[in-house]
């Protein structure tokens, strides 16, 4: 079988992987000169199973408010005439209830569980190295009504045995000997030590030449301009640089699947939220992060990657602008300085933004389309990274015939009523 990915971000260069492996004639065509030169550059660097949750949940509505007149504000709304946010938004809305809360998240935690499954099992297999390490995730709470707030998370987590720890000052500082010298901003944490971190972009770089040595194909500074179709079918993608024809087509083009797929009749509520990024050199590595901390009140990662600190965060809606904003980049500075002031030289960090894809429930969109032979792998979020490995071999298997090994109810267009 043949099979053209549009897309060489962490999700399509995985799925192309897995496809490879399985012995299928894979070819994947990417607009960038590289794998992994947008989105999946310069996240959070969470692999955060644990983590995984909607953002839309009960509350959420009258927390944004409160957010968007933060000095430090997790979100920023940029007014445009733009209908399709509008439209974006008020399904997001739609979502924020206590029943649909919990069936999102629990349908994003089968998916990141599983992926985390899959990538132990990538790294025992290939031996891909990308700054991985594997000592959870810490969510910090500046106050007694978030560290409460943490039940219905809980809840969720039982019901997957995702393994979790509620803390107390104490017991957080014995994982972050770091926070230590900041305790008094945090009343406690949940510690979720099934979560691993690691640099997506080398995973990604890594995961293309193990894709190559399986026969996959990878066609860079291709600008993908039509997919065109007959009835039911796909017969054909054009680029700027010619046709490109197969048996399967899978279209993973984060943000920018939504336009693709309007021409073919297919509309699916994945919209572009921005995120930022900062990278710091560690000066001090004793007073740096050993792995990934959650600043719950500005809802920023600080991460460890190496001898650099990633600092990630901040939801911007403003359509498909790509603008270093200098505001994000004060809020990022201000979580890693207020948490670990002496752990790297802000001075001399990198920054960089990226266009998550994003539904309105948090789920991605995975699996078939009423064209036979198109299938989406889209609308992960700010879960790219977490979900990639489990989106790679669910993907291979829907396109081989088989069934995947985790449940798809909720993680198909279909759950759109499409």
């Amino acid at each position: 079988m043949s099979v053209l990915i549009l897309g060489s971000g962490v999700v399509g260069t995985t799925i192309a992987y897995y496809l490879a492996k399985a012995g299928h004639d894979v070819t994947v065509l990417e607009r960038q000169p590289g794998p992994a030169l947008e989105t999946s550059f310069a996240n959070a660097g969470e692999v955060s199973p644990g983590y995984s949750a909607p953002w839309a949940g009960p509350g959420v509505p009258l927390k944004a408010i409160k957010w968007l007149l933060m000095q430090h504000s997790p979100l920023v709304i940029k007014p445009m005439l733009d209908p399709a946010m509008w439209k974006w938004g008020m399904q997001m809305l739609r979502n924020c209830t206590e029943e649909r809360y919990k069936v999102n998240k629990s349908r994003m935690v089968r998916l990141a569980e599983y992926s985390r499954d899959c990538m132990q099992e990538l790294r025992a297999e290939t031996g891909i190295r990308y700054d991985e390490r594997t000592q959870g995730t810490l969510q910090l709470f500046r106050t007694q009504k978030q560290l409460d707030g943490v039940g219905k998370d809980v809840d969720i987590l039982k019901q997957y045995g995702v393994p979790f720890q509620v803390l107390d000052r104490d017991g957080y500082i014995d994982y972050e000997p770091a926070l230590a010298h900041v305790k008094e901003k945090f009343v406690g944490a949940l510690r979720l030590p099934g979560d691993e971190t690691g640099d997506c972009f080398k995973f990604t770089q890594g995961m293309c030449e193990l894709a190559k040595q399986h026969g996959a194909r990878f066609l860079f500074n291709q600008d993908i301009q039509e997919i065109r179709y007959q009835g039911d079918r796909i017969v054909d993608v054009r680029t700027d640089t010619g046709h490109y024809a197969a048996d399967e087509y899978v279209l993973a083009l984060g943000s920018y699947s939504t336009h693709m797929l309007k021409p073919l009749g297919l509309d699916i509520p994945v919209y572009p939220v921005k995120g930022f990024s900062i990278t710091v050199p560690i000066v001090d590595s004793s007073m740096a992060p050993e792995s990934t901390i959650m600043d719950e009140t500005h809802k920023v990662a600080v991460t460890r990657l190496g001898d650099r600190i990633r600092v990630g965060g901040t939801a911007q809606l403003s359509g498909y602008d790509l603008a270093l904003d200098a505001g994000p980049r004060r809020t990022l500075e201000f979580v890693v300085n207020d948490l670990f002031p002496k752990g790297g030289d802000v001075a001399k960090a990198e920054f960089w933004t990226g266009l998550r894809p994003m539904t309105p429930d948090g789920t991605p969109i995975l699996g078939e389309t009423r064209y036979r032979n198109l299938h989406l792998s889209t609308g992960h979020g700010t879960l790219g990274w977490t979900m990639a490995a489990g989106t790679g071999r669910v993907m291979a298997d829907l396109l081989a015939g088989n069934k995947p090994q985790i449940d798809m109810q909720g993680l198909t267009m279909a759950r759109y009523g499409k």
